[in-house]
């Protein structure tokens, strides 16, 4: 693992000669964060006030009603806990509030002031404003918690030149664009909250990215919460008192990332925690460790499995495994990628770094730098895109509110792709098109984007053909065509970040609506674990196979929807041998 020293070189003092904006890149991270630029033909880190490459990514809020960001606001954890927020990217595009003492802030308005404190470093080393940006995300963000990524830059003064995907940033980071030679890359990112799994090719000079995946509620973070947990137990503390006592809380939290860190280098970590004039000892090993995150273990590998899948690239054909993210420098974690494809990852890029290095080169491409003249970088769209349809089952029944995927997920973009749609009702007058983001069945777990209302003639049901075009560029432009077939009228629609966070009300009503399925047969465990299954297996699977899973899993929710113990049971058993023949792991047992 190369240490921070080794790292790039920081930036050097402008040129009067220099013309043109700085190229800037930004890793907004969820525990750290940093910035760089392109200079020199090359992108290098911006350190901060403090030198350090690194910011935390927290705020606080001090006595004189202060806004503190970065080391300053993490060295308050402790004690000022009431006045600290951290974490905070996890509630990106969610209407969740921090209290700040007296003051209330959006996860939007956190990450502003922490992207304001990295604008105003990189000012003061450039010694030129800066306006614009390439900025980092999870490849697995949603349209929603991207606009929030945008919000917040445009709070702290900046133009989003290009959110890109943090493990597309890493790949640019390692270098893959000055490949002369065809490889592939899987990138594991592991941060401090979020984890991201892509697949990056290079040919004929083109960097495209196969596969993007991941899980934005899965990161370093949680291995420190397993083990304070652990260690919470050994100390004699309980729940109810680290809620109560927030010091307490965040020194105990201290604690678990002192010795997860610790068992980076070491087998085991033994010690005495002291409080309120008592003291007691605490241990933890290596093995213990890697038992007490089994769980997290388990959710590392599922998303490494559909990249895979979803690349059509074979485990062995892959030339390299780069490991970054700040979580990925446990050995814990190192272990586990190196059993699933038996060869040791590339580690050689500092991790904390990779991200913003690979920013920066974005920026310089955007640009058309000289010395990336000869690179063409293509994306994917992370999450399939698509249309709310019904379907019919029977001659008398029909299930409503299911996702029709236009473009499915990790399609190389910019992209266009069409579907065909019918009417289902006689004399229907207009076609209700719903826009979706997601990879569930049924639209109500998926996020809503937009819709759009297209005039048909009242014909017979099915007798109205309408072809929807979806269009989605880099920049996540999302444009609509309807073209009603039978007059040849077309209705659009374009769409960009308008996403938005539920209503009170919609959120009441799901919980109505959660309240009465509490009695429904479909709540019964056998049943419950077979949706669970063909819901995941949707998510997880595209094509052909996608479609034969959402045709099983529409026709089990029929039999349900019958509430007949017989009728369920047979179609439960149909499906759950069905489901035995299926073989969809791409890396084994």
């Amino acid at each position: 693992m190369t240490s921070a020293s080794q790292g790039p070189s920081p930036v050097e003092p402008p040129s009067p000669q220099r013309a043109g904006p700085p190229l800037i890149g930004i890793d907004l991270g969820t525990t750290h964060s940093a910035i760089a630029c392109w200079q020199g033909g090359e992108p290098r880190l911006i350190p901060n006030a403090l030198g350090h490459t690194l910011t935390p990514s927290v705020v606080s809020v001090d006595e004189a009603g202060h806004v503190l960001v970065g080391q300053a606001a993490q060295d308050r954890r402790i004690s000022h806990p009431q006045q600290t927020a951290e974490v905070f990217k996890r509630a990106m595009g969610s209407a969740k509030r921090f209290r700040l003492g007296a003051r209330e802030f959006g996860p939007e308005e956190l990450s502003s002031l922490v992207l304001g404190s990295l604008k105003r470093d990189a000012e003061a080393a450039l010694g030129q404003a800066i306006h614009e940006a390439v900025i980092s995300v999870p490849a697995y963000f949603n349209d929603t918690q991207r606009k929030a990524t945008k919000v917040a830059a445009e709070l702290a003064g900046l133009r989003v030149l290009r959110l890109i995907n943090e493990p597309t940033a890493a790949a640019l980071a390692f270098g893959l664009h000055r490949r002369n030679d065809e490889t592939s890359f899987l990138v594991f990112d592991l941060g401090g909250g979020t984890f991201d799994v892509s697949i990056v090719e290079l040919f004929d000079g083109v960097v495209e990215v196969k596969a993007s995946t991941g899980d934005n509620y899965l990161g370093g973070e949680d291995f420190t919460q397993a083990v304070a947990n652990a260690l919470m137990q050994q100390l004699g503390l309980t729940p109810q008192r680290l809620e109560a006592d927030g010091q307490l809380r965040n020194r105990l939290h201290g604690l678990a990332e002192h010795v997860k860190r610790a068992l980076s280098t070491e087998k085991n970590v033994r010690g005495r925690f002291a409080w309120d004039g008592q003291e007691r000892d605490y241990a933890l090993d290596e093995a213990t460790l890697e038992t007490l995150c089994a769980d997290l273990i388990a959710r590392l590998r599922s998303p490494v499995e559909r990249a895979v899948r979803d690349s059509r690239l074979r485990p062995d054909a892959l030339s390299h495994v780069v490991m970054v993210g700040g979580a990925s420098r446990m050995p814990l974690v190192r272990k586990i990628v190196t059993r699933m494809f038996g060869r040791f990852p590339d580690v050689s890029i500092d991790p904390d770094h990779a991200i913003a290095l690979g920013a920066a080169t974005q920026a310089a491409l955007i640009a058309q730098d000289e010395a990336l003249s000869e690179v063409l970088m293509t994306d994917v769209c992370p999450y399939s895109l698509g249309v709310e349809v019904s379907e019919q089952i029977s001659a008398t029944q029909s299930v409503h509110g299911l996702f029709s995927p236009v473009i499915e997920r990790n399609t190389v973009v910019p992209a266009s792709r069409t579907g065909t749609y019918h009417t289902v009702a006689d004399g229907q007058r207009v076609l209700a098109l719903n826009v979706y983001q997601g990879e569930h069945r049924f639209v109500r777990d998926n996020v809503h984007l937009g819709s759009l209302t297209v005039p048909v003639p009242p014909l017979k049901r099915g007798e109205v053909t309408v072809e929807v075009r979806f269009t989605y560029d880099v920049s996540g432009l999302l444009e609509i065509d309807a073209t009603v077939v039978n007059t040849g009228e077309t209705h659009s629609l374009a769409l960009l970040g308008n996403a938005s966070s539920l209503s009170e009300e919609e959120v009441a009503q799901r919980k109505d609506n959660l309240a009465r399925l509490k009695i429904h047969p479909r709540d019964d465990m056998p049943n419950k674990v077979v949706v669970t299954r063909l819901e995941r297996l949707y998510a997880e699977h595209s094509g052909p196979l996608r479609e034969a899973v959402g045709r099983v899993l529409t026709e089990f929710m029929a039999a349900l929807a019958t509430q007949d113990p017989e009728h369920i049971a047979r179609d439960r058993k149909r499906v759950s041998q069905w489901l035995e023949q299926l073989d969809v792991s791409p890396l084994g047992p």
